[in-house]
């Protein structure tokens, strides 16, 4: 297995920030699949979705998968919701599974200083009730998949990467 770390969770549970956090704490790299699927696609992932639909964002989420599998190595990766059902999962690196409650994601998206932008970005979000129903269905199938599961509420980026860094005993390069 490769020496990547995959954060994986429902939407706004804290990946990216806490993909930062633990790059800085081993000193690897933290790479984002959403900006590498925007950046291969040359569009944001909400035109992805409303012009070519979600099955082709699905689509470039697996080369996504093939791409980090093949080419990447000691890095926090911060995977989209969704990612999570690639296929190659463990072959990238050790899962790791962010939860909290779908409450408190929501509040904590609509509370973020950059809430607008949070929330335009995330399609999956624009009916609260079928994101609620994605959470629920998804829930189960996260911890199917992780190594290891971390709660997040109530605590910083930083702290929860200071708990994934003693779990999988990371050590500093």
């Amino acid at each position: 297995m490769k020496n990547n770390i995959l954060l994986i969770g429902f939407m706004g549970v804290g990946k990216g920030r806490t993909a930062r956090a633990l790059a800085e704490k081993t000193g690897m790299y933290a790479v984002d699949c959403d900006d590498l699927i925007e950046s291969m696609a040359n569009m944001k992932i909400k035109k992805i979705f409303a012009s070519l639909g979600e099955a082709h964002f699905r689509k470039l989420e697996r080369n996504t998968a093939k791409w980090l599998e093949k080419s990447v190595n000691s890095t926090v990766i911060s995977c989209g919701g969704g990612f999570f059902k690639v296929g190659n999962l463990h072959k990238i690196g050790k899962v790791v599974y962010l939860h909290a409650d779908f409450d408190e994601i929501v509040e904590g998206i609509k509370t973020a200083p950059n809430a607008d932008k949070k929330i335009r970005k995330r399609p999956l979000l624009e009916d609260l009730d079928k994101a609620k129903a994605l959470f629920a269905e998804r829930v189960p199938l996260y911890r199917q998949a992780a190594d290891l599961e971390v709660a997040v509420t109530g605590r910083t980026a930083e702290q929860v990467a200071t708990e994934i860094y003693k779990q999988l005993g990371k050590k500093k390069k």
